[in-house]
């Protein structure tokens, strides 16, 4: 069993895996997000539930873990900017190195996770792979129409009749002669 450091819901001990490369463990659950994890226009919010299906592996440089984790976002459209709820699971496959391993001292820091004090770190592996799976215009639905460039109102809900009477105002001074005249 893989236990659950109690302050960071996204760290691991693998006291329990060893350094027996082969050796494998399963972490099902569900746990509270730390932090807010996405993009500005749409992001899995802090406190919302996690679903992590993780396999952890030792293998000899260090523990890989396979899986999957999912969880519940919120956002605004970019086109009529509604508020909008959604779904998003991201796939994970991360190497976290032992310390003194060749791995570790071969490669920068922010390449390869490190394995601290019997313990692996989700959160930044989450983010990275929530920021690249979220859209950086997210929509509320596919074909949003978006708003009215001239009064703002969401085209969604004006209905088939809501339009403006636009001049060109190339023509805007002939169409005020044509007022005067009637």
């Amino acid at each position: 069993m893989v236990t659950q450091h109690p302050d960071a819901p996204l760290v691991l001990s693998i006291t329990r895996l060893g350094r027996r490369p082969g050796t494998m463990m399963a972490v099902r659950r569900t746990v509270d997000a730390p932090a807010r994890i996405g993009l500005d226009m749409e992001a899995i919010e802090r406190g919302a539930p996690l679903t992590l299906d993780l396999q952890l592996q030792s293998v000899s440089e260090g523990v890989l873990i396979t899986g999957t984790v999912a969880g519940p976002t919120t956002g605004q459209c970019a086109r009529c900017l509604t508020e909008f709820t959604d779904h998003v699971e991201v796939g994970l496959t991360e190497l976290y190195a032992y310390p003194q391993s060749t791995t570790e001292a071969t490669t920068d820091a922010d390449e390869v996770g490190r394995i601290v004090d019997d313990t692996i770190d989700l959160q930044q592996a989450l983010i990275d792979e929530v920021g690249l799976a979220l859209p950086l215009s997210p929509l509320c639905r596919p074909d949003c129409p978006g708003l009215c460039p001239q009064c703002g109102v969401a085209l969604a809900t004006a209905g088939p009749d809501h339009h403006h009477d636009m001049i060109d105002p190339r023509w805007a001074k002939l169409a005020g002669l044509l007022e005067d005249q009637q």
